[in-house]
């Protein structure tokens, strides 16, 4: 028995069913005994792909995804998966080959002080320099990526330990009777002190306008039947994150997602539930949020408390979501918040009035929102078989306010990084971890070409999804007409080539692929690409739409105010 062959037999004692990566020497050994051991490797063409799509699996399973990749230049590839794993706070083990101890130091294969590159970014890293040592290290990688807040584990096997040959059947024994299995169900829940969460709830009861944001943590945490019993049975208004879409239902009246700035800056108490105050909720800042507003946060991380709001830091609770808000739900009785503003609702009308009338407007190309209503009617979001990710600037934020979500986890996005070239790995981890699900990629034609590689992955990995593609033509924006230009050179650094045939690629990768300039052909193309999915096909609709308005890109969070 190899060193590679018990390396994967402890992989899969942990209880890992899946790894996702690319191989390469020496961890190809690996990458063959964890086939033969009945886990499922799902391979690559790229390692930021991978890591992408292992990330995702942990924020989806709740268990850490697995990723193995070659050392060297595999593991500077995988960096992309490892900030993605921390920045959204998922659970993520990171396996690389390294190289042998004795080339150390003399320029070997692929040879790169790996430890000390991953330890600063990590909750967890270690060398494996004896076979024995694997048990442990695995179990205390494992668990530290899955516990606490959830981030990155990375495991270095050197090329000496993967190679090893002739290992005594009774050290293997020895080694695979010391692996743990471990698993969600480990995790342990608290919840704070009842003093704080009476506290908490004395301010919501008290409150003039109280707001519920809910972020992709509750999702994380499986909170949605505790929030959603806990806004119904007191009437609150909530809002969710992009990824929080759905752990209560958008469908519901209380949701204030059509009135967002309004509704931050009316709220004088705010329960945070699985967010933090980053950039997406302003800081918590004026002028967007009042200047006085209370914050409660819940947090299973004791740091997060209090993190750019000092003054909340003493209304914080740090807990299980799911405890924190059944104890916040209990404590407020029969308390019912006053009923939503008229200025608010007549704001979240108005929004939608807007939404529906650019959803008919007649234009000379397809642009997002004719596309995005042709696809919402597809799309049930009442029913629980459909994830969707979404990918790209203009693509990414339409299709936020477009495709309603009812259900948790049921929308993926660029998240807190605001990552572009996480839609096929995205992709392709959702179908792995929900296997009856129909799994929808939206993506702008600037993202798609960050891993449109990968949907040879997934044809080949027997993994049916659909990608749609919004083609502009650029990068925010397209250009009217390229043929304006004389040279190359003189485009604008958001351009990309005018129309390109991404169908063409995605026939060639093994995939359906069309192209759609109406709304018609979209719907027609989309309802083949479902019964497409039933055969076990993936398609790609390349859909060819204007090239957009011509402004200044930006945001509108960075047009703050001066601050005296």
């Amino acid at each position: 028995m190899s060193g590679a062959h018990i390396i994967a037999k402890a992989i899969k004692k942990l209880g890992v069913t899946t790894v996702f990566g690319i191989v390469g020497i020496p961890i190809v050994e690996v990458g063959d005994a964890l086939i033969r051991e009945g886990v499922r490797f799902i391979s690559f063409r790229n390692e930021q792909s991978a890591a992408y799509a292992a990330s995702a699996y942990g924020y989806l399973t709740g268990e850490p995804g697995v990723l193995l990749v070659v050392g060297g230049p595999g593991v500077v590839h995988a960096l992309a998966g490892v900030l993605n794993s921390n920045s959204n706070r998922w659970p993520l083990l990171v396996l690389a080959g390294s190289a042998g101890v004795d080339d150390l130091t003399k320029g070997g294969f692929q040879e790169l002080d790996q430890l000390s590159l991953l330890a600063p970014m990590t909750k967890f890293a270690a060398k494996v320099q004896q076979l024995d040592q694997v048990p442990d290290l695995l179990y205390k990688a494992y668990k530290s990526a899955m516990f606490g807040t959830p981030g990155t584990a990375y495991i270095d096997l050197p090329a000496d330990v993967v190679e090893l040959e002739g290992v005594d059947p009774k050290l293997e024994s020895a080694i695979l009777r010391r692996v743990t299995t471990l698993t969600k169900a480990s995790i342990p829940r608290f919840i704070p002190p009842r003093s704080q969460v009476e506290q908490a709830a004395a301010l919501l009861r008290n409150a003039k306008s109280p707001l519920v944001v809910i972020g992709k943590g509750s999702a994380y945490a499986n909170a949605s039947s505790q929030i959603r019993k806990f806004i119904n049975d007191h009437n609150l208004p909530f809002l969710p994150t992009p990824m929080g879409k759905g752990v209560v239902p958008d469908s519901s009246d209380l949701n204030v997602s059509s009135a967002r700035s309004q509704a931050l800056k009316n709220a004088d108490v705010v329960l945070i539930l699985g967010a933090r105050l980053n950039w997406i909720l302003h800081f918590g800042e004026s002028p967007r949020w009042q200047a006085d507003v209370k914050f409660i946060q819940v947090d299973s991380n004791p740091e997060e408390i209090g993190y750019n709001t000092a003054s909340s830091t003493n209304y914080g609770l740090c807990g299980d979501i799911s405890l924190v808000t059944s104890e916040l739900d209990a404590l407020l009785g029969n308390y019912r918040a006053e009923e939503l503003p008229r200025s608010i609702i007549d704001t979240i009308a108005k929004n939608n009035k807007s939404l529906a009338a650019k959803e008919i407007a007649k234009a000379p190309q397809l642009n997002y929102n004719l596309v995005y209503k042709v696809l919402r009617e597809l799309i049930d979001p009442v029913e629980k078989d459909t994830i969707l990710i979404t990918e790209g600037a203009n693509t990414m934020d339409v299709a936020r306010i477009s495709f309603p979500q009812n259900y948790p986890k049921q929308r993926l996005d660029a998240g807190t990084n605001a990552t572009m070239g996480i839609g096929l790995g995205y992709a392709i981890a959702a179908k792995v971890s929900n296997p009856d699900k129909k799994v929808i990629a939206i993506e702008g034609d600037s993202a798609f070409g960050f891993s449109g590689m990968e949907l040879e992955t997934a044809v080949r990995s027997h993994l049916p999804i659909i990608v749609v593609v919004m083609n502009n033509s650029g990068i925010y924006r397209g250009v009217p007409d390229a043929e304006e230009y004389d040279h190359y050179e003189s485009l604008p650094s958001t351009a990309l080539g005018q129309q390109t045939k991404y169908d063409l690629l995605a026939k060639g990768l093994g995939a359906n692929g069309v192209t759609a300039t109406t709304q018609e052909q979209v719907s027609t193309a989309f309802k083949e690409a479902l019964v497409a999915l039933d055969r076990g096909e993936s398609t790609l609709i390349n859909v060819i739409i204007g090239p957009g308005v011509q402004k200044k890109v930006g945001f509108g969070w960075q047009n703050k105010k001066a601050k005296l």
